[in-house]
């Protein structure tokens, strides 16, 4: 990263009055400023971070600084800029940049006084690990991470919808390096989630790809997430098991959570999972984004191929940190793993990492396998992706294709980078366990799987007790419902395998709660659940977990209520702040248990332990040291930070599960994490923090089951969880009392009238409440620990005997009337002459007798008001087996063989003393009264049941019930000695193991018996918490409007109406007329609310209040909108009240989407026997209207205001006739007069331009009201409709002062000039551009595209002395998308127009095109009124305005393929209003980036036609063309604009060469026409033209130019000086912008993006300039001549017959990208040095585009395409250097690659020539590294180069190489022609074959000295003592032979005579023999050694007269 520290500055002159500086550092486009200082040396000691994201520092990377006084009310606040270089940083990473004093520059580039001071370092993770406490620059890292966050796209995950998404993944390949192999052909296999995508196939090591892949998705995002990335370098030219180079592997998370969701130009280490020792096999670039709906992708403006990317920091730097890792897994076993069939199930445990998978052994027929295996991955550091996933799976068959369950571990929560802290925490790798972990899977129980977990052992008994308080907002339930509560298998009652434990309540019936809900009558009985359970002691882990919940919960209530007070003035705001910062402090004191001592901890315990506390300690200094300032911003960092240390992967305790049951199916759910529940004997701390505690549940339906938008239930609990060992003294509640009963039914049926046992068949005897088999009274048994109190009672259990009716203030009663026909034809009674709707029979009409309490006001009538004939009745045909007709007619037929008729009537309730809540409660509590003393309950019609007997009455029960009382205490809460069934004595197994699965009792086959359907746990007690006091609440909701805050959805709120829910009572609002922000000032109070718990304890956990906002439609139809919830203030006693404020509380719909918001606030008082004997709200309330309003206290403060509107005129309404604007604002309204004429001009009249709108708005934005702006169009006979509409939500951003001095009207731009000065436009026009024909016809050096790339300059573009004179703007967005151009929206905004009730495929439906201003509005008459801040303009006549417009369409990137083959054949079309332009044979064939570099004419008439749409098309041949996707650009903001958008600022005023003015205006006239927009007096120039007047001040053309430009063609002084002012006014500039591409197809995601840019030139102001030529670039042919001259010490791998080494070389050759055009030397046989001589010339010819670096090809890619591919790649020379063999494959020697636009210089002699020269990462000092130099500027150069082949996976020098190279232009080619190898014309240089020793056959030619070479090679060392010894035997033979003549000669000495000699000479024969001893002389000589190449060194004299011979030959160097 870079760090930066910003001292100190110094201003001078000094201002006055004292200035505000702050300093604004730009480095990447990430800009970052420091804060605001006063004083004119200010000094900040700030320092400030740049993450580098994996892309080093450049050698050209650089700081620009800026100055700024931020204080000045003028628009001119630059101080002054500078650059800082940061080339000493890249040179020398670990020193510190000190910068004093830096002078800054002015706009004109000129020094001035003022200075800054710096400092700069580039930190690396091991510098911050050394620097520690002393840190030079004194910053941490944590600070470093924490700006990690400010980056876009960084860190901050958007949270995840469970429905599928759009969404996108792009995987663009550039090119590969040093790829380990010898002679390879790669190609890149790109997978996607399993889509298989590969590049072509390329040859070399160093391979350059340029493709792009695409892959769409419509998934749910975690899925998408999950899926994985593989991409793979394979070698085509080997077999497929050893073809892999190298892969890289990450997953789609991974890559959309990095910034900006993109890996951009990374260079990926490839490796070879299956060979870890290989280490990294190569380099590969590449690109990888995944985007989603609204994600941009990133902007590439660097080229394909430059000399930057061969920098040599990339391939070694942190960008590729591949350090090998191993991970493994120890799998011991797994526990309780069932399939719903409760068969054993054959378990393999699978575990993911991505993509690869590893399995463990299969275990056989066992729920609770063992595998004590050990898994490893190989991975690499840091691991590239986010989970570990676990699967078990059932391998009943082959395939393993049944899941048990799955689990995931996340790398995040098990490992840590060290990013999370500052200072030296260097993190630590992944560890976790030994542990459990908990697995899902679907619908079924959490099953639990021990993954590097200990055996059973330390296991602790758990208990877990739950108070169930109320249950509400229920739908309605027709059967009785219960709800079950499991912890894992425990109190799982499907799963028979555990011992049964009290884990349900009782059945119960649900009812109607008198507005729309339901819910379950539990009153003051309550049930209880005891659920026991055995897990391991994890209570050190929870205790830690539990203090850092409660740390994060107080600092997110803290947040939460801040972020409410949306009044940045309200004195509250400073006071809360305060209290989160103590309260913080406070918290992060506290210190968390020490896991270093702790015995049972892992190692992943210890390690977050130490990262939390840490992490604690860092939050509690920050927290010290903040200030008031960006305070949500800070608070919500710090949440973010503790929640990323929070989750806990350890988790022992699976969470606990409420089932909301009915008939016995699971229908919803609720899922606690168990650690908020767990007890702790720490204390309250370290417990859960809802331990004992009461909560609201929201139950869910499983995933794809339940109504939309209905909630099961809001269910209140109060639940405790922990050891049994801590529950001795467990008191849940403050009040109630705990009561256990045993409960059975007995059955009674009538038979032949009389009641008994006889007439029951299948019902038995004693069952439960739903009519289950259960055991008889006398045989059940108290459990262990308890014992009955008393005897059996009968207790008619009367909850269960409401009447579901019971309020409700009306019922519809109903009885169809059934009559059949006789054999006759006649109708008569039927056989069930009474029954209901679905032909079930009922008693009589006559018999139904109305119920206590109800009355009713008609009797019975026939129902007419539907299908039936004039008395009622329908007909039909009967149909067996039901004998009920399908359809019923309402005419009769002679078919028809039955009918019916409806009788109705409605019963109404009388009016009681009691209210409804009353009864229900007294019914409960009834006694048995005259006739019920048997208790037996009688079933009727519809099941029923009642206290009284029916007539019709055929069966009866009565509820038995025995009370349990404990035994004396044994230390454990009693409720949790209820294990097992009441059935059997539990004594018999007391010495059993207690968690013996198998049923001890018995009934193991009964309940285990698959075939059995009536398996059932065996009978169970139910508990009950009866609580006897009950206390009344009135709760008083404030409500005073509700907003939409999703602009593109309905706007409008029909007919809406809150309706508030508490518990089981609801009200609702006043029902309001149509309106966008409702607005109802209500107060809505409930009285005689009940609730029986400890007042206290509700005043902790009071119960949610919910609001909901519906819609009331014009046909009374009511539709939920949004809800939202949240706890009332809870009052205990009245003198402790302060009304509780208002608060914006979120609306949320479904999948918790927050889509609205109300303002309301809720409080509840509790009603004290004092305050309940009034009948009347406890609180006075003013009463208006039918309704309570707003206390006057809580009502916001109104004020007098005026809205000012400019409307400006209405856009693109295509059926409007005649419409007309209508504003409102609240009650208030205006508008206009209709626009009458709107086809032909659809702007405002302007009388009609500028509304005041005077209204009474509150001073609070909290309560402010949106404005509404609706159109209104009108129809004949004075028909109006409204089309469109657009809420305008906040207007803040249009408060103004009416009365600032500076202020400046909006102004139209004048579009029409005079006369005179047209005239003089035109002959001045006609002077600059009507140049010379020689000058218009000359070759420029440079074009428009060389200004695009030095705009760009990412890679070392052409030089051009004047380069700065011609520069422009690339902008990576949409111009209206540049922050400092407002939008283009300066003089009126764009409002887009909706439908009141919009659809999906088409909301919008117009435009509105105006600009608003709020300010106060006297209230005084009599008071100066405003000034308006909008003025009528004379330059309306102006519009609609006819213009020119010219559009250049530059090129597209990254557009979406639409062919098979992954590319398209785009072409651009252009729409503006009927225009259309472009053509489909201009495409651009087989690309995906292409360019078009065409300009597009044409003429339009704004704002008639203001919509310009680009849109790009694929073409193809047969099918219609696809369109790729468009972008809009709206033209008249573009004109209408004050920042000069029409024709962007040229940089420099040309009037002749490429760069010429094309503005219709020159500069002088451009400046006088702002000065006149801005209000400014016109500019005044000096006589001689250098200095000009302008807006008090003068400036001359010297500040701007100190010396005089030199470029050819600039204009005059005058117009000089006007554009460099114009420049520093923040106008447009020259420019390109980049677009972003969309299609309907796939909404939201970037198809692609176009780069151009528009002119528009309104035809009054005259002609425009020329027309910028654009066109593409074309290639420049040249020639490469490569001259192979010789070859030294190449490897020798062939043995010749003397086992000598030999090679048979032959050099090969080509182009990169043009393998077809491969030469080949001839050869050199028998090389024995390694040397071999050619002489041979290649003849290469490209296309080269000497900007891009790249040459060009075009070819298609099968004979059947129809175009060809147009391709381009690096400019590279390849030679190879190859080893000739007759029957077997050639062997490739070495390779040699050489970029021509960037080679090392050669060696001139071989000796020099070293494998060095090519190292991409040299480790010399600078002045030793080898220079290199493009070919293309050199043209010539001759010298050696070093060949190099892969050996044992390193690269090694293997020869080298002469050659010389030279670049030709075709030009040049063609005037010095030459041929190829020694081929005619053999010239420049004239190439004489080789002189080679012609060694074939060579040992026929001279045998003797061949044999002499292969014995004396083989047997040297045998002949030479051979010779010794011979020699030395003829010596000693001599001397023995001689020794006797000569002994006697000396002892005798006989007399010599002597002769004169005679001298004899032969001619003839002394010639011969010299001649012939100088021919054998070489083989005569035994020491002499036969040469290695045979060269003919042995006659030096051809050589040295070669030039005499061959004058063109150029002697070989050495």
């Amino acid at each position: 990263m870079l760090r930066l520290v910003v001292q100190s500055a110094k201003i001078d002159p000094p201002l006055a009055p004292l200035p505000r500086p702050c300093m604004s550092i730009d480095f990447r486009d990430v800009k970052k400023r420091t804060r605001v200082v006063e004083g004119n040396d200010p000094v900040w000691n700030e320092t400030l971070i740049w993450h580098l994201w994996n892309r080093p520092l450049e050698n050209d990377s650089f700081l620009q600084v800026t100055l700024q006084d931020t204080g000045s009310q003028k628009e001119e606040s630059f101080i002054g800029l500078a650059t800082v270089l940061l080339k000493p940083l890249w040179k020398q990473p670990s020193k510190v940049l000190f910068v004093k004093d830096l002078t800054l520059l002015n706009h004109s580039m000129k020094p001035t006084d003022c200075t800054v001071t710096l400092q700069v370092a580039h930190m690396s993770h091991r510098d911050i690990e050394k620097t520690g406490a002393e840190d030079l620059l004194g910053i941490t890292a944590r600070e470093a991470a924490r700006q990690k966050l400010l980056v876009p796209g960084s860190t901050a995950h958007r949270a995840l919808s469970s429905k599928p998404q759009h969404f996108q993944v792009r995987v663009k390949v550039f090119e590969a390096r040093q790829l380990m192999g010898n002679n390879i052909k790669p190609v890149v296999k790109v997978s996607i989630a399993g889509q298989q995508h590969q590049t072509r196939i390329k040859m070399g090591n160093n391979p350059f790809f340029n493709e792009i892949f695409f892959q769409n998705f419509h998934e749910v995002p975690a899925k998408f997430f999950d899926e994985t990335i593989l991409i793979q370098v394979v070698n085509s030219s080997v077999m497929r098991y050893k073809a892999e180079i190298g892969r890289f592997q990450t997953d789609i998370g991974f890559i959309y959570h990095s910034p900006g969701h993109t890996l951009l130009r990374k260079w990926l280490g490839l490796c070879q999972p299956n060979n870890p020792g290989s280490g990294v096999t190569g380099y590969l670039k590449v690109t990888i984004c995944a985007l989603g709906v609204g994600d941009q992708a990133l902007i590439d403006q660097k080229q394909l191929y430059g000399a930057d990317d061969t920098d040599i920091q990339i391939f070694k730097s942190a960008v590729v940190p591949i350090n090998m890792a191993y991970l493994q897994f120890f799998i011991y076993c797994a526990e309780d793993l069932h399939l719903k069939n409760q068969q054993s199930v054959n378990p393999q445990l699978e575990v993911e990492l991505i993509g690869e998978k590893l399995r463990t052994h299969m275990q056989t027929q066992t729920d609770n396998p063992i595998w004590n295996q050990i898994l490893t991955f190989q991975i690499q550091l840091p691991c590239l992706s986010s989970y570990i996933k676990f699967r078990v799976l059932d391998c009943h068959r082959k395939d393993c294709s049944d899941e048990i369950g799955t689990a995931s571990l996340s790398l995040n929560q098990i490992s840590s980078t060290g990013e999370e802290i500052e200072g030296a925490y260097s993190g630590f790798l992944p560890c976790f366990g030994p542990s459990f972990l908990t697995l899902h899977g679907g619908k079924k129980a959490p099953f639990r799987i021990q993954e590097e977990g200990a055996k059973h052992q330390n296991r602790q008994k758990y208990g877990l007790c739950v108070i169930f308080l109320s249950c509400t907002m229920m739908p309605n339930f027709e059967d009785l419902i219960h709800f079950e509560v499991s912890i894992g298998h425990y109190g799982n009652k499907m799963d028979l395998n555990y011992k049964p434990l009290v884990s349900s309540t009782q059945y119960s019936p649900v009812i109607y709660d008198g507005n729309i809900y339901h819910y379950v009558p539990w009153y003051n009985i309550k049930p209880v659940v005891a659920v026991t359970s055995n897990w391991e002691d994890v209570s050190f882990r929870m205790n830690c977990l539990n203090l850092l919940h409660f740390t994060r919960d107080r600092l997110k209530a803290n947040l939460d209520t801040l972020k409410s007070t949306r009044n940045p003035k309200d004195p509250a705001l400073l006071c809360q702040w305060e209290k989160l910062l103590r309260e913080l402090v406070e918290d992060c004191k506290r210190p968390l248990p020490c896991m270093t001592d702790q015995p049972k901890a892992t190692n992943l315990d210890r390690k977050r332990w130490q990262l939390r506390s840490l992490l604690l300690q860092e939050l509690a200094q920050k927290a010290k040291q903040a200030m008031p300032r960006d305070m949500v911003a800070t608070a919500e960092d710090w949440l973010y930070r503790l929640n990323a240390v929070l989750p806990e992967p350890q988790m022992g305790l699976p969470d606990v599960m409420i089932w909301l049951v009915a008939k016995e199916q699971r229908v919803a759910y609720a899922q606690v994490p168990a650690h908020s529940v767990l007890f702790s004997r720490a204390g309250a701390l370290h417990s859960g923090r809802l331990c004992g505690k009461i909560q609201t549940l929201l139950l869910q339906y499983p995933e794809g089951e339940g109504q939309k938008d209905v909630l099961p239930a809001h269910l209140r609990v109060c639940m405790w969880l922990g050891n049994v060992t801590d529950s001795k003294d467990l008191q849940l509640l403050c009040q109630g009392d705990m009561a256990v009963y045993a409960e059975t039914y007995e059955n009674q049926a009538k038979y032949k009238d009389q009641w008994g046992q006889q007439g029951l068949y299948r019902c038995p005897n004693f069952s439960d409440v739903m009519g289950n088999k259960t055991l008889p009274m006398t045989d059940f048994q108290p459990p262990l620990g308890w014992h009955w109190q008393d005897s059996w009672t009968v207790e008619p259990q009367r909850r269960l005997l409401l009447d579901t009716d019971i309020n409700k203030s009306q019922v519809l009663e109903e009885v169809y009337e059934n009559q059949g026909r006789d054999i006759r034809g006649a109708w008569g009674p039927a056989a069930i002459p009474n029954t209901d709707v679905n032909g079930q029979p009922t008693e009589a009409r006559e018999n139904v007798k109305c119920p206590q309490g109800w009355h009713f006001k008609k009797d019975w009538v026939v129902e007419l008001n539907h299908a039936v004939d004039s008395k009622g009745w329908e007909y039909g045909v009967g149909i067996p087996p039901s004998g009920l007709p399908q359809v019923w007619s309402p005419v009769e037929k002679t078919y028809h063989s039955c009918r019916r008729r409806r009788w109705a009537r409605v019963r109404f309730r009388n009016r009681g003393e009691l209210s409804r809540e009353q009864e229900t409660v007294s019914f409960l509590h009834l006694g048995p009264a005259e006739g019920e003393e048997d208790g037996w309950e009688y079933d009727a019609f519809g099941s029923k049941f009642h206290l009284h007997p029916q007539p019709r009455s055929r069966f009866r029960r009565r509820c038995w019930r025995r009370r349990l009382v404990p035994d004396k205490d044994k230390g454990v809460a009693p409720v949790f000695l209820l294990e097992g069934s009441l059935a059997m004595d539990l004594k018999h197994r007391a010495g059993k193991e207690e968690e013996s699965k198998p049923w001890p009792w018995g009934l193991d086959r009964q309940f285990r018996d698959p075939q059995r359907q009536d398996a059932r746990p065996p009978n169970m007690p139910f508990i009950y918490c009866t609580f006897n006091k009950p206390h009344y609440y009135q709760l008083f909701c404030y409500i005073y409007q509700a907003r939409n805050l999703v602009s593109n959805q309905i706007l409008t709120f029909q007919g809406p109406f809150i309706r508030v829910v508490f518990l089981n009572h609801s009200q609702c609002t006043q029902t309001l007329r149509s309106s966008a922000g409702p607005t109802w000032a209500q107060t809505l109070i409930f009285q005689h609310l009940l609730l029986y718990e400890n007042p206290q304890d509700t005043k902790e956990s009071p119960p949610l209040v919910v609001l909901e906002l519906w819609q009331r439609d014009s046909w009374g139809k009511e539709s939920l909108w949004g809800r939202s919830m949240w706890p009332p203030v809870v009052w205990l006693d009245l003198q402790d009240r302060i009304l509780p404020p208002m608060r914006w509380h979120p609306l949320m719909k479904e999948l918790g989407k927050e889509e609205g918001e109300i303002l309301a606030s809720c409080e509840l008082i509790l009603q004290t026997e004092k305050l309940g004997e009034k009948q009347l709200p406890i609180l006075s309330v003013p009463w208006k209207n039918g309704a309570y309003t707003l206390p006057k206290s809580i009502q916001p403060t109104i004020k007098r205001m005026a809205i000012e509107i400019l409307a400006w005129g209405l856009r693109n309404m295509k059926k409007a006739s005649s419409p007309q604007l209508l504003v409102e604002f609240g009650e208030e309204s205006l508008r206009t007069e209709p626009i009458r004429d709107f086809q032909t001009n659809p702007n405002f009249p302007e009388s009609e331009s500028v509304l005041v709108l005077i209204v009474l708005m509150p001073t609070e934005a909290a309560y402010a009201l949106p404005l509404v702006v609706k159109v209104v169009d009108n129809w004949a006979f004075g028909q109006q409709t409204v089309t469109g509409q657009a809420n305008i939500d906040f207007l803040q951003p249009y408060f103004c002062d009416p009365w600032a001095q500076d202020y400046v009207h909006p102004k139209l731009p004048r579009l029409s000039g005079k006369k005179h000065q047209d005239f003089l436009g035109y002959l001045s026009r006609k002077f600059w551009f009507k140049s010379s024909k020689a000058e218009d016809e000359y070759e420029h050096e440079v074009d428009w595209w060389s200004k695009l790339f030095w705009a760009t300059d990412e890679h070392k573009s052409l030089k051009y002395k004047y380069k700065d004179y011609h520069t422009l703007k690339v902008y990576d967005c949409e111009l209206e998308a540049v922050p400092a151009f407002q939008g283009l929206q300066d003089f009126c905004q764009t409002f887009k127009l909706y439908q009141e009730q919009p659809k999906l495929d088409s909301p919008v439906v117009g435009e509105f095109k105006g600009l608003f201003r709020v300010y106060p509005f006297p209230e005084n008459p009599d008071a100066p009124k405003p000034p308006l801040q909008f003025l009528a303009w004379p330059e309306r006549e102006d519009f609609p305005q006819p213009c020119l417009v010219r559009v250049y369409v530059v090129r597209a990137i990254n557009l979406q393929p639409q062919d098979y083959n992954g590319l398209c054949d785009p072409y651009v079309i252009l729409k503006l209003g009927k225009t259309e332009l472009g053509s489909r044979d201009m495409y651009q064939p087989n690309t995906l980036d292409p360019i078009f570099g065409t300009m597009f004419e044409l003429t339009c008439n704004i704002p008639l036609e203001k919509d310009l749409e680009i849109q790009l098309y694929d073409f193809d041949l047969f099918s219609p063309d696809d369109k790729i996707g468009t972008t809009v650009i709206d033209l008249e903001n573009r004109l209408l604009s004050g920042f000069g958008a029409h024709c962007g600022l040229s940089k420099s005023y040309c009037q002749s060469g490429p760069f010429r003015w094309r503005d219709q205006m020159p500069p002088s006239y451009l400046l006088e026409r702002y000065a006149k927009r801005k209000g400014l007096p016109p500019p005044l120039f000096s006589p001689e033209e250098d200095a000009v007047f302008y807006n008090g001040k003068k400036f001359k053309l010297q500040s701007f130019e100190p010396k005089t430009p030199t470029v050819h063609g600039l204009g005059p002084k005058k117009e000089r000086l006007a554009l460099h002012l114009l420049h520093t006014q923040g106008l447009v500039p020259e420019h390109v912008e980049t677009r972003t591409l969309y299609s309907d197809s796939q909404p939201g995601i970037d198809q692609g993006k176009v780069q151009m840019w528009v002119d528009i030139f309104p035809k009054k102001l005259g002609p425009p300039g020329p027309p910028v030529n654009i066109n593409p670039r074309k290639p420049k042919r040249y020639e490469l001549r490569c001259v192979i001259w010789k070859t030294a010490n190449v490897d020798l791998v062939d043995d010749n017959l003397s086992r000598e080494k030999t090679s048979d070389i032959y050099i090969k050759g080509w182009l990169y990208g043009l393998e077809k055009d491969m030469q080949k030397t001839d050869i050199h046989y028998h090389s024995l040095t390694g040397e071999a001589n050619f002489n041979w010339r290649f003849i290469f010819t490209m296309d080269y585009l000497a900007a891009e670096r790249v040459c060009v090809q075009s070819q298609k890619d099968y004979i059947w395409s129809l175009d060809a591919t147009s391709m381009k790649f690096p400019a590279r020379l390849i030679i190879q250097v190859w080893d000739n063999d007759i029957f077997s494959p050639d062997d490739f020697l070495g390779v040699l690659e050489l970029d021509l636009s960037d080679m090392p210089l050669p060696a001139r002699h071989a000796q020099q020539c070293s494998i060095r020269m090519m190292d991409a990462d040299p480790k010399w000092p600078y002045f030793l590294q080898y220079k290199h130099f493009s070919l293309f500027k050199k043209k010539t150069v001759t010298g050696w180069w070093p060949c190099q082949v892969l050996d044992g996976g390193k690269w090694r020098l293997s020869g080298k190489v002469k050659m010389s190279l030279e670049i030709l232009s075709e030009k040049e080619a063609l005037i010095k022609p030459a041929g190829r190898g020694q081929s005619e014309p053999n010239q420049y240089p004239t190439l004489h074959p080789p002189l080679r020793p012609y060694t074939s056959f060579m040992w026929l030619r001279s045998p003797a000295q061949h044999f002499c070479s292969v014995f004396w090679k083989r047997y040297r060392f045998k002949l030479i003592a051979f010779m010794v010894i011979s020699i030395l035997a003829l010596l000693l033979f001599n001397f023995i032979y001689s020794a006797p003549h000569y002994l006697a000669m000396s002892w005798i000495k006989p007399q010599l005579q002597l002769y004169p000699p005679i001298k004899i000479f032969n001619i003839i024969t002394s010639l011969n023999t010299s001649n012939a001893s100088s021919s054998i002389l070489p083989t005569q000589d035994p020491n002499l050694k036969p040469t290695i190449d045979h060269e003919w060194k042995l006659h030096p004299g051809p050589t040295n007269h070669l030039s005499n011979i061959f004058p063109e030959l150029p002697a070989p160097e050495d």
